[in-house]
């Protein structure tokens, strides 16, 4: 069992970094396996609707984002952290969840999602509404914890004092481990529930 975690953050050491490693350590402890990924630093284009991966498999630009659907698709779960700019995530973040979930056609039913966001005061359930239309859109569950799932400071030291932030991080992380393995146990025994495809409404009719 395996968790994908991404921190989208531009400072790679910085407050979200600080949220992410707690959630990081607990899932350990809890048995779960963890990659963590700083994708920060990356020039991510957005998506332009070419068309491309649905010829190909994967997306036209060939940078992170195809590196990240491999192992999103082996991954049981996976974490997206992102700091606030302007009561959303990063821009860069949005960049590769447009890209990432429209570019892979494999099936995420039952994947866990779960996100992190750091801000300093405010504008973090905004953004943690944002990054979780992605998880419902694909079938997924999203786990939550004992607050919403953010930390608060300007810097990672302030990030690190923030008690209750970090105590959300260890609680979402037992939350998260718990559902995946509850999941596995749900899949040994009944399968993964089949989803309907064949309806696509675009209102064209005029309805």
């Amino acid at each position: 069992m395996k968790v994908l975690i991404i921190n989208g953050s531009p400072h790679s050491s910085g407050c979200t970094s600080v949220a992410l490693k707690e959630l990081e350590n607990t899932l350990n402890i809890e048995g779960i396996d963890t990659e963590y990924i700083y994708v920060g630093s990356n020039s991510v284009r957005g998506c332009i609707a070419c068309g491309y991966c649905r010829k190909n498999g994967v997306c036209t630009f060939d940078d992170i984002v195809n590196k990240l659907a491999i192992k999103f698709k082996e991954a049981d779960g996976i974490v997206i952290g992102t700091p606030v700019y302007y009561a959303g995530a990063n821009g860069q973040v949005i960049s590769i969840l447009d890209r990432l979930f429209y570019s892979t056609s494999f099936s995420k039913v039952m994947k866990v999602g779960a996100a992190v966001i750091s801000s300093r005061r405010a504008g973090s359930t905004s953004a943690l509404d944002e990054i979780n239309k992605y998880f419902t859109i694909a079938g997924m569950p999203i786990v939550s914890s004992t607050y919403w799932n953010e930390i608060h400071g300007s810097k990672a030291s302030d990030a690190k004092k923030d008690l209750e932030g970090l105590q959300t991080m260890r609680n979402l992380g037992k939350n998260m481990a718990f559902l995946i393995k509850a999941i596995k146990l749900g899949k040994d025994e009944y399968g993964i529930p089949k989803m309907e495809r064949d309806n696509f409404t675009n209102f064209t009719d005029g309805l």
